[in-house]
C-alpha cells in the first residue's frame, strides 16, 4: 500500500515541477517580447535578442505541451 502512495507523491511532485518550469520558460518569452516592444517604443529600433528570446522560450512550451498531447493521445503511439 505505501508504493502506491509513493508513486503518487512521484507523479505529483513532477507534475508540479514541469508546470513550475513551463511557467517560468513562458514568463521568460513574454519577458523576451516586452523588451522587443521597450525597444521599438524608445528608439525606433528592433530588439533581436528579445525577439529571439520570445520565441525560443515559446517553441520550448510548445514542444512541451505537444509532448504532452502524444503522451495522452492512444492513436500517437
Amino acid at each position: 500500500m505505501d508504493l502506491d502512495w509513493s508513486a503518487l507523491g512521484q507523479v505529483t511532485a513532477v507534475s508540479i515541477g514541469v508546470t513550475v518550469a513551463v511557467v517560468v520558460v513562458f514568463a521568460l518569452g513574454v519577458l523576451g517580447l516586452a523588451r522587443h516592444e521597450g525597444a521599438q517604443e524608445e528608439g525606433g529600433g528592433t530588439s533581436s535578442l528579445g525577439m529571439a528570446q520570445a520565441g525560443l522560450c515559446f517553441l520550448a512550451c510548445a514542444a512541451v505541451v505537444a509532448y504532452g498531447i502524444y503522451l495522452i493521445v492512444p492513436q500517437f503511439h
